[in-house]
């Protein structure tokens, strides 16, 4: 069997949906009981041999430990978890409210950590098991207003590490890591927004249902992977040319990762509550190109404006 935690949502919701089409037994996590149940209703349909919803926050520890007592009363076992549960801030560091930064860490990296421990406990009971960490190229590098996200990120691969080598005594225990980069999935809009302008994510950016095959591939297999090929530049630049990734982020989140188009209002998002049935698969910020020219213009705008002014 299964365990997918974020399974209402985005990457989650995809590698629910593949996993279902495999024929898999499946437990569906995360917070908004009524999506989890839209999601195996259409794994059911798919083919799924089984689906158990579990509706659980993976920050709070006691729920976790429900969520796993759950699974091993229904099967008896746990073979396999893979943790997408995730929320994102925009932001500056020092204009993001104390409790929304704190509940993106909660969720992240608390999540993260609980995750794990419920599922290694259970794993090392029955000496076999593996654990997928969703984590991202943000957990790599650094980029303006997204504080909250990156450390949680940088955490999780981390977190990742540390269990590849507390676990080396047992053979049959596998921990992966899959960093994506740009994927098509809602996070963005539902994410809290400090910021005043819309996220997205940066190009070539990936369906969830591309990332979702490569999750379920790293299944039984411990080890790092990337999803996306601009990953290893990103962060040989970053590692190897500091300051000029730092003269760069700047200008690059600007015009490739925002939309200045578009305002947003203040919103704590889906930090601390899940939104309901808005949740699905893909995002809704359209092609990263239209949004980039988009920017660029305003930016050579404003620049005229400022230049006129003076």
């Amino acid at each position: 069997m299964l365990l997918i935690t974020g399974a209402s949502s985005g990457i989650g919701r995809a590698v629910a949906l593949a996993a279902g089409a495999d024929g898999q037994h499946l437990v569906l996590a995360a917070r908004e009981e009524a999506a989890l149940n839209e999601v195996a209703r259409r794994c059911d349909s798919a083919g799924a041999a089984s689906t158990l919803v579990t509706a659980t926050d993976v920050g709070d520890d006691p729920a976790v430990a429900r969520c796993f007592s759950s699974v091993v009363e229904h099967h008896g076992r746990v073979d396999a978890v893979i943790h997408c549960a995730a929320v994102l801030a925009y932001g500056r560091t020092e204009e993001i409210p104390a409790d929304v930064f704190d509940a993106v860490l909660r969720t992240n990296v608390t999540g993260s950590i609980n995750v794990a421990r419920h599922a290694l406990v259970q794993m090392r009971h029955q000496q076999r098991g593996s654990i997928v960490l969703v984590g991202s190229i943000a957990g790599h590098v650094a980029s303006p207003q997204m504080s909250p996200y990156i450390i949680s990120k940088w955490v999780t691969r981390a977190l990742a590490r540390q269990l590849e080598i507390e676990n080396r005594d047992m053979d049959e225990i596998n921990i992966a890591y899959v960093a994506p980069g740009g994927v098509d999935t809602p996070i963005y809009e539902h994410a809290a927004n400090y910021a005043g302008f819309a996220g997205r994510p940066p190009p070539p950016v990936a369906t969830p249902e591309k990332v979702a095959r490569t999750i379920l591939a790293r299944l039984d297999r411990s080890g790092r992977t990337h999803t996306a090929w601009t990953n290893h530049p990103i962060r040989v630049g970053f590692t190897m040319m500091p300051r000029l990734f730092d003269a760069l982020s700047n200008p690059f989140f600007r015009l490739v990762v925002s939309d200045r188009t578009q305002a947003v209002a203040t919103t704590s998002g889906n930090v601390h509550e899940p939104i309901g049935m808005r949740e699905r698969v893909h995002g809704d910020r359209g092609g990263p190109w239209g949004a980039i020219v988009k920017n660029v213009a305003a930016a050579i705008k404003q620049r005229r404006r400022g230049a006129r002014g003076s």
